[in-house]
């Protein structure tokens, strides 16, 4: 982005204020811990301000699995039954996603917000000439939340060690234990804000559901 996309002004607000906006509204959510750099605890905390349910601010680390772990060190004392982990920088979430996603979490265990791929996809070399092609049949983009039980993920986490396998998100370590897990075909956009792009549509997004 070039910029801190999760402060980055969206709909006359702070990008990260949408997400946490939407696990406030979940009936469904207990508590949140927000999870950020030291760089930014300052606003981050002047913006947790405005969310009862938000009860801590706590560092993260260098990688997402660093930074997950925080959070749910974090959570220990509580133990909550299911925990979900959201990336701040999806601001698209709503309150009835989280909704849904937890409930198919209570009937098998662990739930994610995903969709399926619609786009063809190839593999490319290093050349950026394509290679390969992959099938998009079955193939499903993951978002978040992703919500797992608290102490299955945890007893995962503290297995794979501070040097575990580098993952872009739980499912993935989730999956090499071999435990059940649903998919949540989100309804609405829940898309990453990847690129200063995705913040213009972004903003469309929340235009078009205050009309």
């Amino acid at each position: 982005m070039g910029f801190d996309k999760l402060v980055a002004p969206l709909a006359g607000r702070p990008l990260l204020w949408h997400s946490l906006a939407a696990f406030q509204a979940c009936p469904e959510v207990a508590e949140v811990v927000l999870v950020c750099g030291k760089e930014r605890v300052g606003e981050v905390e002047a913006l947790a301000s405005e969310f009862p349910k938000i009860r801590q601010v706590v560092f993260g680390g260098k990688e997402r699995r660093d930074s997950v772990r925080c959070g749910m060190d974090a959570l220990a004392a509580s133990a909550p039954a299911l925990v979900a982990i959201h990336d701040g920088a999806r601001p698209l979430i709503t309150a009835a996603a989280i909704t849904e996603c937890y409930q198919l979490a209570c009937l098998h265990g662990a739930a994610t917000c995903a969709e399926p791929e619609t786009d063809t996809i190839h593999r490319v070399n290093a050349d950026l000439c394509p290679v390969e092609l992959i099938p998009r049949q079955n193939v499903w983009r993951m978002q978040t939340p992703q919500i797992f039980g608290f102490s299955a993920l945890d007893d995962l986490l503290r297995a794979e060690g501070p040097d575990g396998a580098v993952q872009t998100d739980e499912v993935s370590a989730w999956m090499r234990t071999g435990a059940a897990l649903r998919i949540f075909e989100t309804p609405d956009w829940n898309f990453k804000v990847t690129h200063p792009r995705d913040l213009a549509l972004a903003e469309a997004v929340l235009r078009s559901r205050s009309l």
